[in-house]
């Protein structure tokens, strides 16, 4: 099984050739940190399964995802990922990935995902299988973000101040940055880039 991995962190990237190298059914033929970089090594290399971070530093999985499955179909791509969100989940599972596992799952279960995956078949790591069925249960689940914090991340994204935005809502600048703390968190970002980039990426504004 030919595999090639995508992850922005050195020592991620080194751990996981590291770990898989003890398969001898497996062959890593090559790392990439970038989106970009990743698409140069396809062009020039067979694989049978990708396996990529959702977070990359020039664009994010989806968009990766979407161009590899695009231009080589027979491609198999597993999401290595920390984001257990459900509505992220979800976003990227419709986009037709083969398998999706926790950065925070043991070894087999990765091993076993590949193996999964290379056979056809869709792979999610128990947990998000939890994840996804508990959601079944709580069709209207909350929100990530409420209305007023959706306001805001859309007057963020306008490039707005503090000031602007209390001005421009009517409430007090103290209120405007526990609301920008909140998006924040909930959104598993902490730089302005990061953020934007999630928005767009799962439809919040």
């Amino acid at each position: 099984m030919k595999v090639f991995l995508v992850d922005d962190h050195a020592i991620m990237l080194d751990g996981l050739v590291a770990l898989l190298k003890t398969d001898e059914e497996m062959e890593i033929v090559g790392t990439a940190g970038t989106v970009a970089a990743a698409m140069e090594f396809l062009k020039m290399h067979h694989i049978d399964v990708l396996v990529t971070d959702y977070n990359l530093p020039d664009d994010d999985g989806l968009t990766l995802v979407r161009k590899v499955k695009r231009l080589w179909p027979e491609i198999k791509i597993l999401v290595l990922s920390m984001h257990n969100e459900s509505h992220l989940v979800k976003e990227i599972l419709k986009e037709g990935i083969d398998g999706y596992v926790l950065k925070k799952d043991s070894k087999d279960e990765l091993i076993d995902a590949l193996y999964s995956v290379k056979k056809g078949n869709l792979f999610v790591s128990n947990e998000i299988n939890g994840m996804l069925v508990r959601n079944l249960h709580q069709p209207d689940e909350q929100k990530l973000l409420t209305e007023r914090e959706r306001e805001i991340l859309k007057l963020i994204a306008k490039e707005f101040t503090n000031k602007m935005i209390a001005e421009e809502l009517f409430i007090s600048e103290r209120t405007v940055e526990t609301h920008r703390k909140n998006i924040f968190r909930k959104t598993k970002t902490n730089s302005l880039v990061g953020l934007i980039k999630f928005a767009y990426a799962n439809n919040l504004i």
